[in-house]
């Protein structure tokens, strides 16, 4: 079998994209907005740097989306893959979008028998469809190949008789596509202790909002974290209470525990509940606020668990 032919897989990409796009809308709001909504799934990075580049557009291009694939790469959090995908999209430029359900596409189709996620390789592989977009609706294209990895050409099982490359893809003519992409063994996460306070008082309970660049950060929840090591939980988390909020505790008892696994962290440990023999005062990083309130903030996911318990035990009481 030879090399895929870019009008085939061009043709029959895109005449199969037509008929089963899927409808997929995007909103646009303001940074808190956005965590909330994206609360849960991760990356909260991206949230911000999403508004942070919404910014930029808004000082430096009259907030206007430049229509220039250079200028838009140099926007914050926009790399090739999303300069490629907002170029193609909403100007008709002729750019690959190579996000990795793309990638995963484009290593069967092509038979590639290396680690994808090596830089040399990716390379090759974004050159490769830089080849296959279509000049008449690269956009649409572009949608088309993301959308076939993500409902078709899936990681571990394959749809191949469903198909529109089927008879263009080399790994599925090697009865390759099931070991096909090739990645790297991704580490273990690192087990690391963590203990959180659950300080209320007359309906109110103290929140801290992370730091940005931190694990989770941006977000609002529960004081505490990771814990030193060589202490434990119960000695560490007044120490962690006071460095954040200012705040004395004394440590209760068990809330409920935490086993969480993040991409390069695994947390295990507890949430307490805790009494303040000093209350801190307010800020733009530390409320002391009502729990219907705080349930209303971007939270994080566990911390919000642990808050809607601790409402829902409370509206039982006054009953």
């Amino acid at each position: 079998m030879g090399a895929p032919s870019p009008t085939e897989v061009r043709s029959r990409l895109l005449a199969w994209y037509a008929a089963n796009r899927r409808d997929l809308p995007w909103r646009r709001t303001r940074v808190d907005d956005v965590l909330a909504v994206w609360e849960g799934l991760g990356f909260y990075g991206r949230a911000r740097r999403l508004h942070a580049a919404a910014r930029v557009i808004v000082a430096e291009h009259a907030g206007k989306v430049p229509p220039s694939y250079e200028v838009l790469a140099a926007l914050p959090g926009i790399g090739p893959y999303t300069a490629g995908a907002i170029a193609s999209i909403a100007f008709g430029i002729v750019a690959p979008a190579v996000d990795g359900n793309v990638l995963r596409v484009l290593a069967r189709l092509f038979r590639i028998h290396e680690d994808v996620t090596g830089v040399v390789v990716r390379r090759r592989l974004i050159e490769l469809a830089a080849t296959l977009v279509s000049s008449d609706a690269p956009g649409a294209f572009n949608q088309a190949i993301m959308e076939l990895g993500a409902t078709i050409c899936t990681p571990t099982r394959p749809a191949c008789d469903r198909c529109p490359l089927e008879n263009q893809c080399l790994a599925r003519a090697a009865g390759e596509e099931r070991q096909i992409p090739i990645t790297a063994n991704r580490k273990k996460p690192r087990a690391v202790p963590v203990a959180f306070a659950l300080i209320e008082a007359k309906g109110r309970v103290l929140l801290v909002r992370r730091e940005p660049g931190t694990l989770l950060g941006g977000l609002w929840g529960l004081p505490g974290g990771e814990v030193p090591s060589r202490l434990s939980e119960r000695t560490s988390l007044p120490m962690l209470v006071k460095k954040q909020t200012g705040s004395v505790i004394q440590v209760g008892p068990l809330w409920s525990p935490v086993d969480r696994t993040f991409s390069h962290r695994k947390w295990f440990g507890s949430i307490y509940r805790c009494s303040p023999t000093r209350h801190p005062s307010s800020s733009e990083r530390i409320r002391w606020i009502p729990i219907a309130e705080a349930l209303q903030l971007p939270l994080v996911p566990f911390h919000r668990e642990a808050l809607e318990s601790l409402s829902g035990l409370e509206s039982f009481a006054l009953l």
